[in-house]
């Protein structure tokens, strides 16, 4: 495991690379955000996955691909699901090999075979998924991420995986 520093970041200068890659973004946050310490083992610990790969359920309402500002709701994902079950509601990214192999972007087999196999104590009854494009980063924290840091805490997940797509 790494070993960090209460003053360290896992990721200083995100929000500069973001700006690089997104020119027009102009995304500011100087707020310093320190990693949190595991409180206990990882094999011994309840995974909560976080996605921005606009991955869900077949069936449920799509997110809105084509708002100017994006889409700030998430959709939950049981982590018993099977990709056949699960569908990719997005415009920003080539979802082509997603599309042949839904773990390449959504890994839910991975870490389902990671809890059956002891690696992690276990998953979370859902996982999270929404799309990244959300242009407003603001809304996006005070909306979004709120929200899913509230139903993460209802999941009693123990660590979180984020991933984006």
């Amino acid at each position: 495991m790494m070993e960090t520093s209460k003053n360290e970041q896992l990721r200083p200068g995100l929000w500069d690379t973001v700006n690089e890659r997104y020119p027009g973004s102009m995304i500011k946050k100087d707020d310093f955000i320190p990693l949190a310490p595991l409180k206990k083992p990882i094999r011994e610990s309840k995974l909560a996955f976080i996605s921005t790969s606009g991955v869900q359920l077949k069936g449920t309402l799509p997110f809105d691909t084509v708002h100017p500002i994006g889409d700030y709701t998430y959709r939950k994902v049981p982590s018993s699901s099977k990709p056949a079950d699960l569908e990719i509601h997005q415009l920003k990214y080539p979802t082509v090999g997603a599309n042949r192999d839904i773990n390449v972007i959504y890994p839910i087999e991975r870490l389902q075979e990671l809890a059956e196999g002891g690696v992690i104590g276990g998953l979370t009854e859902n996982f999270f998924s929404f799309i990244g494009y959300n242009m407003d980063p603001d809304k996006l924290e005070e909306t979004l991420a709120e929200n899913i840091a509230d139903a993460v805490v209802k999941e009693h997940a123990d660590i979180a995986l984020l991933a984006p797509a």
